[in-house]
């Protein structure tokens, strides 16, 4: 049986953060997930994810500097000191919110120079957080571009070369649409590496069902496999969110 999650930075957001968890709750959803709740009372956020019974699945590291392009700062060459910064705010919200994970976001870099840079953070990163799962996410660049993280192949090297027990994959149907243009086979590939997924339908990054991605298939898929990991929507709702979830009544 799948276990569906939220990610209530995209979905609910006629609602306050805080009510988007009971939202999620009463849509039939079984965990959340926040992108960024840096801006947000911790406190406030546990006690509200323990009233409704809601486990955090999953945050990001910061971008402190999104709105003016950045994306993270692990593959950041010579940027190491800033990347542990962030990283250890990043462990303390965590811990004060309850998060299963956190994804180390690269940020825009290229070359071999960022590729060792990452493998080098992420060899500290999952000693700094011993207790904690981390995960890497290929992005696809149409989206994001610069973005450093933009293959699964390169992933997979990049976990192959950390050798971390508390460091895996975080699949994404829609950049995995993107990137190879068949999800299903991608899965077969790298799904194995794979502790927790992220859907939306491409080309329009909306919900399961509004464009052409098969996502029977690919959840028969991640349950033949013994998949046993959150499936996250993180999609922009077409229309409202509970409009939209007729894919997960489904």
């Amino acid at each position: 049986m799948i276990r569906f999650a939220a990610n209530i930075s995209l979905l609910f957001t006629e609602l306050p953060l805080l009510d988007r968890i009971a939202a999620a709750r009463d849509a039939g959803f079984d965990a959340v997930e926040i992108l960024f709740p840096y801006d947000h009372d911790p406190a406030l956020i546990r006690a509200r994810l323990q009233h409704c019974g809601m486990p955090l699945a999953l945050i990001n590291t910061p971008a402190p500097d999104w709105q003016s392009g950045g994306r993270g700062s692990a593959a950041l060459p010579g940027a190491e000191k800033r990347f542990q910064r962030e990283f250890a705010y990043a462990l303390e919200v965590a811990g004060a919110l309850g998060a299963e994970k956190l994804h180390v976001m690269s940020g825009r870099a290229g070359g071999a120079a960022a590729k060792e840079r990452l493998i080098a953070n992420l060899h500290w990163a999952c000693d700094a957080a011993a207790g904690l799962n981390l995960t890497i996410e290929p992005i696809n660049t149409t989206d994001m571009p610069g973005y450093f993280l933009d293959d699964f192949d390169l992933a997979a090297d990049v976990l192959d070369r950390v050798k971390a027990a508390n460091l895996s994959l975080q699949f994404d149907a829609y950049h995995a649409a993107r990137i190879t243009g068949d999800p299903v086979a991608t899965w077969a590939r790298h799904g194995h590496r794979a502790t927790h997924v992220q859907i939306a339908d491409a080309p329009g990054r909306h919900e399961p069902g509004s464009g052409h991605i098969d996502f029977a298939s690919f959840f028969a898929r991640l349950e033949a496999t013994g998949y046993r990991g959150y499936v996250s929507a993180e999609y922009h709702p077409a229309d409202t969110t509970t409009r939209g979830l007729g894919w997960l009544r489904r």
